[in-house]
């Protein structure tokens, strides 16, 4: 059975953003899914002084052990001022100190989501642009706009962009079984 990583990009208690990736999550079928949260990964503010003077904390240890434990990775990214969250890029600098290649070239489906009509789509442009060069094999990317008007009671209500994320969800599946074969 395949491992498969789901978090979002954020430590916010409220995130819409992990309400998207934990129902993508509920729709990827045959596979163990773990659903993670930034809050028990807690890190110090990246800077090289810390490092040198602490090293690399054991909690950028255990979640990069996540990602090369996987299979796969379904990550919802948080958008703060048209970039990731402070909490997501610290996470990614303190892994990209113990490996550069981060992602470890695991397929990969790339979310995001927002109260407003561009469903994080600066975020989503920042990630597909510098993810690759951390080896990520995005297989696909999902944008939700306007969070509160399509999604309720865990699900996308929406049928047109339902419909979006079962096709994205499916063509992970596909990019699982091939790495498989």
């Amino acid at each position: 059975m395949k491992k498969i990583i789901a978090f979002a990009g954020t430590n916010s208690k409220q995130s819409i953003n992990k309400e998207l990736v934990t129902y993508a999550a509920s729709l990827v079928e045959g596979a163990d899914v773990t659903i993670l949260d930034l809050n028990d990964f807690e890190l110090p503010l990246y800077g090289v002084d810390y490092e040198q003077e602490h090293g690399i904390p054991d909690n950028a240890y255990k979640f990069i052990e996540y990602i090369k434990n996987s299979d796969g990775i379904l990550l919802s990214l948080a958008e703060h001022n048209g970039a990731y969250t402070t909490v997501f890029k610290n996470l990614f600098d303190w892994m990209s100190r113990i490996e550069s290649k981060t992602f470890f070239d695991k397929p990969m489906l790339l979310m995001a989501t927002s109260p407003g009509g561009r469903g994080g789509a600066s975020v989503l442009d920042v990630a597909k642009s510098r993810f690759p060069y951390h080896d990520a094999d995005i297989v696909e990317v999902f944008s939700l706009p306007f969070f509160g008007n399509n999604f309720a009671e865990g699900k996308i209500t929406n049928e047109d962009y339902s419909a979006q994320l079962k096709n994205a969800v499916e063509q992970f599946q596909n990019k699982l079984v091939e790495a498989t074969v």
